[in-house]
């Protein structure tokens, strides 16, 4: 993959979704100051800027955000506990290498909790919601023509996620959805080719016809039922691919 702008893509990464059991107008500037940092630091890891085994600069990044080591080091231990760096003493911090095993475990965790998506749900579907994903899908579109299909497909699974957590009125079912999926989201642009990527873009606009179909039909409990089928089938092709390699 080539490399992207060290600055994470407008409109990606907000702030108050990365944190769903906080509270905008009652944040203190350091808990500002640490989900900006924790949250652009993992979208950054989703979408292969810092891709698997490189080191990332401690001092760099706190000149980067302005803040001391302390702000930026709490951020780093938070990816550590979410498996997606690593600190090795007296060398530094590492993205961490992706494993098809830890991925198979993670991924049959995140199939059971998409069931659950439509039981902590209000039920209620906007047509915000309906048109986020509708433009989604152009962008999905648009993958196999980008200059980075790797890039594209993976901001767009990104995206998708998030708009998918919309609908989930329960924090610690959104926490630990999110944790798994960024322990996921970048295996699709790190252990595939771009031939695979476009083949799974494409997977990836049936999955989001088939859950727009459900909402706009405003069953919540069939959209779970899709998203849970899709997550069951995505590990066994990238299984599938890397026997092919």
């Amino acid at each position: 993959m080539k490399e992207q702008n060290s600055s994470l893509t407008p409109g990606l990464m907000q702030t108050d979704r990365e944190n769903p059991s906080s509270k905008p107008s009652r944040q203190t500037t350091s808990q500002d100051r640490f989900w900006v940092i924790y949250s652009t630091l993992r979208e950054r890891i989703a979408l292969l800027i810092y891709p698997p085994g490189v080191k990332l600069s401690e001092s760099d990044l706190a000149t980067e955000f302005g803040v001391s080591r302390t702000p930026l080091r709490s951020a780093l231990n938070r990816l550590e506990a979410e498996g997606l760096v690593e600190s090795r003493h007296g060398v530094g911090t590492f993205v961490t290498i992706l494993d098809m095993d830890e991925l198979r475990e993670v991924y049959q965790l995140r199939r059971e909790l998409a069931g659950l998506l439509g039981q902590f749900s209000s039920g209620k579907i906007d047509k915000g919601l309906i048109d986020r994903i509708q433009e989604i899908r152009r962008e999905c579109e648009q993958v196999e023509q980008a200059d980075d299909p790797r890039y594209m497909f993976a901001k767009c699974n990104i995206d998708f996620f998030w708009a998918l957590m919309e609908l989930v009125e329960n924090r610690a079912l959104t926490e630990a959805m999110q944790r798994l999926f960024y322990r996921t989201a970048r295996m699709w642009p790190a252990l595939t080719s771009d031939e695979e990527i476009l083949a799974e873009a494409k997977v990836f606009l049936r999955e989001i016809d088939e859950t727009l179909r459900t909402l706009e039909a405003g069953d919540i409990y069939a959209m779970s039922h899709v998203h849970q089928a899709h997550i069951s089938l995505a590990f066994k092709r990238l299984a599938d691919y890397r026997e092919r390699n």
